[in-house]
Protein backbone atom coordinates (compact mmCIF):
# COMPACT_ATOMS: atom_id res chain seq x y z
CA UNK A 1 0.00 0.00 0.00
CA UNK A 2 1.56 3.26 -1.15
CA UNK A 3 1.28 6.46 0.85
CA UNK A 4 0.27 8.17 -2.39
CA UNK A 5 -2.67 5.80 -2.67
CA UNK A 6 -3.86 6.55 0.85
CA UNK A 7 -3.52 10.27 0.18
CA UNK A 8 -5.63 9.97 -2.96
CA UNK A 9 -8.35 8.05 -1.11
CA UNK A 10 -8.47 10.62 1.70
CA UNK A 11 -8.54 13.41 -0.90
CA UNK A 12 -11.57 11.75 -2.52
CA UNK A 13 -13.22 11.69 0.91
CA UNK A 14 -12.45 15.37 1.47
CA UNK A 15 -13.95 16.15 -1.94
CA UNK A 16 -17.21 14.35 -1.14
CA UNK A 17 -17.36 16.17 2.22
CA UNK A 18 -16.96 19.57 0.56
CA UNK A 19 -19.65 18.71 -1.98
CA UNK A 20 -22.02 18.23 0.98
CA UNK A 21 -21.75 21.98 1.48
CA UNK A 22 -23.25 22.48 -1.98
CA UNK A 23 -26.59 21.47 -0.50
CA UNK A 24 -26.62 24.73 1.47
CA UNK A 25 -26.07 26.98 -1.56
CA UNK A 26 -29.78 27.54 -2.37
CA UNK A 27 -30.10 29.52 0.88
CA UNK A 28 -27.50 31.98 -0.39
CA UNK A 29 -30.06 33.01 -3.03
CA UNK A 30 -33.52 32.25 -1.58
CA UNK A 31 -35.08 32.35 1.88
CA UNK A 32 -37.16 29.20 1.65
CA UNK A 33 -37.07 25.77 -0.01
CA UNK A 34 -40.36 24.06 -0.87
CA UNK A 35 -41.27 20.74 0.69
CA UNK A 36 -41.81 19.30 -2.78
CA UNK A 37 -38.23 20.10 -3.81
CA UNK A 38 -36.88 18.73 -0.52
CA UNK A 39 -38.72 15.42 -0.96
CA UNK A 40 -37.44 15.04 -4.52
CA UNK A 41 -33.89 15.69 -3.34
CA UNK A 42 -34.17 13.07 -0.59
CA UNK A 43 -35.55 10.62 -3.16
CA UNK A 44 -32.63 11.46 -5.43
CA UNK A 45 -30.16 10.67 -2.65
CA UNK A 46 -31.92 7.43 -1.78
CA UNK A 47 -32.13 6.27 -5.38
CA UNK A 48 -28.43 6.91 -5.90
CA UNK A 49 -27.41 5.10 -2.71
CA UNK A 50 -29.60 2.06 -3.39
CA UNK A 51 -28.35 1.80 -6.97
CA UNK A 52 -24.71 2.13 -5.90
CA UNK A 53 -25.19 -0.42 -3.11
CA UNK A 54 -26.76 -3.10 -5.29
CA UNK A 55 -25.05 -2.62 -8.65
CA UNK A 56 -21.77 -1.40 -7.19
CA UNK A 57 -20.95 -3.15 -3.93
CA UNK A 58 -23.15 -6.27 -3.92
CA UNK A 59 -22.34 -7.20 -7.53
CA UNK A 60 -18.65 -6.46 -7.02
CA UNK A 61 -18.61 -8.41 -3.75
CA UNK A 62 -20.19 -11.48 -5.34
CA UNK A 63 -17.56 -11.29 -8.06
CA UNK A 64 -14.80 -11.31 -5.43
CA UNK A 65 -16.19 -13.86 -2.95
CA UNK A 66 -19.12 -15.97 -1.81
CA UNK A 67 -22.72 -15.11 -1.01
CA UNK A 68 -22.02 -15.92 2.65
CA UNK A 69 -19.13 -13.41 2.85
CA UNK A 70 -21.14 -10.63 1.24
CA UNK A 71 -24.26 -11.50 3.24
CA UNK A 72 -22.34 -11.45 6.52
CA UNK A 73 -20.96 -8.03 5.60
CA UNK A 74 -24.49 -6.80 4.85
CA UNK A 75 -25.72 -7.91 8.27
CA UNK A 76 -22.78 -6.40 10.16
CA UNK A 77 -23.11 -3.12 8.25
CA UNK A 78 -26.79 -2.86 9.16
CA UNK A 79 -26.19 -3.76 12.81
CA UNK A 80 -23.42 -1.20 13.29
CA UNK A 81 -25.50 1.62 11.81
CA UNK A 82 -28.41 0.63 14.08
CA UNK A 83 -26.07 0.88 17.07
CA UNK A 84 -24.90 4.31 15.87
CA UNK A 85 -28.54 5.41 15.60
CA UNK A 86 -29.24 4.33 19.17
CA UNK A 87 -26.11 6.07 20.40
CA UNK A 88 -27.22 9.38 18.92
CA UNK A 89 -30.93 9.16 19.79
CA UNK A 90 -30.18 8.12 23.37
CA UNK A 91 -27.94 11.09 24.09
CA UNK A 92 -29.27 13.89 26.29
CA UNK A 93 -28.95 17.38 24.81
CA UNK A 94 -28.96 20.68 26.69
CA UNK A 95 -30.76 23.40 24.70
CA UNK A 96 -29.91 27.03 25.24
CA UNK A 97 -31.58 29.59 23.04
CA UNK A 98 -34.33 27.51 21.45
CA UNK A 99 -37.14 25.18 22.58
CA UNK A 100 -35.88 21.80 23.78
CA UNK A 101 -37.78 19.79 21.16
CA UNK A 102 -36.45 21.95 18.32
CA UNK A 103 -32.91 21.82 19.69
CA UNK A 104 -33.03 18.03 20.02
CA UNK A 105 -34.26 17.67 16.45
CA UNK A 106 -31.55 20.00 15.16
CA UNK A 107 -28.73 18.19 16.95
CA UNK A 108 -30.23 14.84 16.00
CA UNK A 109 -30.25 15.72 12.30
CA UNK A 110 -26.67 17.04 12.30
CA UNK A 111 -25.48 14.26 14.61
CA UNK A 112 -27.09 11.42 12.70
CA UNK A 113 -25.79 12.70 9.38
CA UNK A 114 -22.31 13.03 10.89
CA UNK A 115 -22.37 9.47 12.27
CA UNK A 116 -23.80 8.16 9.02
CA UNK A 117 -21.02 9.81 7.05
CA UNK A 118 -18.53 7.31 8.47
CA UNK A 119 -20.02 4.21 6.78
CA UNK A 120 -20.30 6.22 3.57
CA UNK A 121 -16.58 6.93 3.93
CA UNK A 122 -15.97 3.23 4.52
CA UNK A 123 -17.85 2.51 1.31
CA UNK A 124 -15.60 4.96 -0.50
CA UNK A 125 -12.42 3.41 0.91
CA UNK A 126 -13.53 -0.12 0.00
CA UNK A 127 -14.25 1.03 -3.55
CA UNK A 128 -10.58 2.03 -3.89
CA UNK A 129 -9.38 -1.48 -2.93
CA UNK A 130 -7.87 -2.11 -6.38
CA UNK A 131 -6.17 1.29 -6.58
CA UNK A 132 -3.02 0.97 -8.68
CA UNK A 133 -4.01 -2.52 -9.82
CA UNK A 134 -6.63 -1.86 -12.47
CA UNK A 135 -8.44 1.08 -14.00
CA UNK A 136 -8.48 3.23 -17.13
CA UNK A 137 -8.21 6.55 -15.30
CA UNK A 138 -4.68 7.37 -14.10
CA UNK A 139 -4.00 10.05 -11.47
CA UNK A 140 -0.53 10.60 -10.02
CA UNK A 141 0.69 7.46 -11.74
CA UNK A 142 -2.00 5.32 -10.04
CA UNK A 143 -4.69 3.44 -11.96
CA UNK A 144 -8.11 4.32 -10.53
CA UNK A 145 -10.64 1.44 -10.39
CA UNK A 146 -13.93 2.04 -12.21
CA UNK A 147 -15.82 1.21 -9.00
CA UNK A 148 -13.94 3.96 -7.16
CA UNK A 149 -14.95 6.55 -9.75
CA UNK A 150 -18.55 5.29 -9.69
CA UNK A 151 -18.85 5.38 -5.89
CA UNK A 152 -17.09 8.77 -5.56
CA UNK A 153 -19.58 10.30 -8.00
CA UNK A 154 -22.52 8.56 -6.28
CA UNK A 155 -21.59 9.71 -2.76
CA UNK A 156 -20.84 13.23 -3.98
CA UNK A 157 -24.25 13.61 -5.61
CA UNK A 158 -26.15 12.10 -2.68
CA UNK A 159 -24.25 14.38 -0.28
CA UNK A 160 -26.01 17.41 -1.76
CA UNK A 161 -29.44 16.54 -0.29
CA UNK A 162 -27.73 15.69 3.01
CA UNK A 163 -26.23 19.18 3.02
CA UNK A 164 -29.72 20.55 2.39
CA UNK A 165 -31.01 18.52 5.36
CA UNK A 166 -28.44 20.22 7.59
CA UNK A 167 -29.18 23.64 6.12
CA UNK A 168 -32.98 23.70 6.54
CA UNK A 169 -33.16 23.67 10.38
CA UNK A 170 -30.08 25.88 10.78
CA UNK A 171 -31.53 28.45 8.37
CA UNK A 172 -34.81 28.35 10.32
CA UNK A 173 -32.93 29.32 13.49
CA UNK A 174 -31.21 32.25 11.77
CA UNK A 175 -27.70 30.79 11.52
CA UNK A 176 -25.57 32.74 8.97
CA UNK A 177 -25.24 31.06 5.57
CA UNK A 178 -21.46 30.69 5.75
CA UNK A 179 -21.80 28.89 9.09
CA UNK A 180 -24.48 26.65 7.62
CA UNK A 181 -22.06 25.73 4.82
CA UNK A 182 -19.40 24.94 7.42
CA UNK A 183 -21.75 22.73 9.44
CA UNK A 184 -22.75 20.82 6.30
CA UNK A 185 -19.11 20.13 5.43
CA UNK A 186 -18.41 19.23 9.07
CA UNK A 187 -21.22 16.65 9.03
CA UNK A 188 -19.32 14.79 6.29
CA UNK A 189 -15.83 15.01 7.81
CA UNK A 190 -16.05 11.32 8.89
CA UNK A 191 -16.06 10.40 5.20
CA UNK A 192 -12.33 10.94 4.54
CA UNK A 193 -11.57 9.34 7.92
CA UNK A 194 -13.67 6.27 7.17
CA UNK A 195 -12.30 6.10 3.63
CA UNK A 196 -8.70 6.08 4.83
CA UNK A 197 -9.30 3.43 7.50
CA UNK A 198 -11.25 1.14 5.15
CA UNK A 199 -8.68 1.49 2.37
CA UNK A 200 -5.82 0.55 4.70
CA UNK A 201 -7.77 -2.44 6.03
CA UNK A 202 -8.78 -3.95 2.68
CA UNK A 203 -5.32 -3.26 1.24
CA UNK A 204 -3.67 -5.25 4.04
CA UNK A 205 -6.31 -7.99 4.33
CA UNK A 206 -7.74 -8.47 0.83
CA UNK A 207 -9.45 -11.70 1.88
CA UNK A 208 -11.93 -9.48 3.74
CA UNK A 209 -12.77 -7.49 0.60
CA UNK A 210 -16.08 -9.32 -0.17
CA UNK A 211 -17.10 -8.76 3.46
CA UNK A 212 -16.13 -5.09 3.07
CA UNK A 213 -18.29 -4.71 -0.04
CA UNK A 214 -21.22 -6.29 1.82
CA UNK A 215 -20.65 -4.06 4.86
CA UNK A 216 -20.66 -0.91 2.73
CA UNK A 217 -23.84 -2.02 0.93
CA UNK A 218 -25.62 -2.96 4.16
CA UNK A 219 -24.82 0.34 5.85
CA UNK A 220 -25.99 2.39 2.88
CA UNK A 221 -29.17 0.36 2.28
CA UNK A 222 -30.16 0.70 5.94
CA UNK A 223 -29.56 4.46 5.87
CA UNK A 224 -31.86 4.79 2.86
CA UNK A 225 -34.71 2.63 4.16
CA UNK A 226 -34.59 3.71 7.81
CA UNK A 227 -33.63 7.39 7.57
CA UNK A 228 -33.66 8.94 4.10
CA UNK A 229 -37.05 7.73 2.84
CA UNK A 230 -38.87 8.36 6.17
CA UNK A 231 -37.28 11.83 6.34
CA UNK A 232 -38.52 12.53 2.82
CA UNK A 233 -42.07 11.44 3.67
CA UNK A 234 -41.96 13.53 6.85
CA UNK A 235 -41.19 16.63 4.76
CA UNK A 236 -43.90 15.62 2.27
CA UNK A 237 -46.64 14.89 4.80
CA UNK A 238 -48.48 18.07 3.83
CA UNK A 239 -48.30 17.41 0.08
CA UNK A 240 -51.00 15.61 -1.96
CA UNK A 241 -50.41 11.89 -1.57
CA UNK A 242 -48.10 12.46 1.38
CA UNK A 243 -45.14 13.24 -0.88
CA UNK A 244 -44.95 9.70 -2.28
CA UNK A 245 -45.08 10.85 -5.91
CA UNK A 246 -42.24 13.31 -5.33
CA UNK A 247 -40.24 10.62 -3.53
CA UNK A 248 -40.69 8.14 -6.38
CA UNK A 249 -39.78 10.85 -8.90
CA UNK A 250 -36.58 11.57 -6.96
CA UNK A 251 -35.68 7.88 -6.78
CA UNK A 252 -36.25 7.50 -10.52
CA UNK A 253 -34.11 10.57 -11.19
CA UNK A 254 -31.31 9.16 -9.02
CA UNK A 255 -31.35 5.86 -10.90
CA UNK A 256 -31.50 7.68 -14.24
CA UNK A 257 -28.38 9.64 -13.29
CA UNK A 258 -26.42 6.61 -12.08
CA UNK A 259 -27.13 4.29 -15.05
CA UNK A 260 -25.02 6.32 -17.53
CA UNK A 261 -22.42 6.92 -14.81
CA UNK A 262 -22.12 3.15 -14.34
CA UNK A 263 -21.86 2.58 -18.09
CA UNK A 264 -19.21 5.27 -18.51
CA UNK A 265 -17.10 4.00 -15.59
CA UNK A 266 -17.11 0.33 -16.60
Amino acid sequence: MAVEGLGLVVAAGVFTAIVCGAGTLPFFFVDDISDRFTVVMWGLAGGIMLFASVFGFVVEGLGEGSVIQVGLGLVVGIVLVILADRLITGYEFQPRDMPEADFRKLVLIVGVLTVHSFPEGVALGVAFADLGVEGDLVIGGLAIPALAVFITIAISIQNIPEGLAVAIPLHTYGVPNWKIFGWAVFSSIPQPVGAGIAYVFVSIAREFLPFGFGFAAGAMIYLVLHDIFPEALDHGSGLPGGGRRELIAGIALGVAIMVPVMVLTE
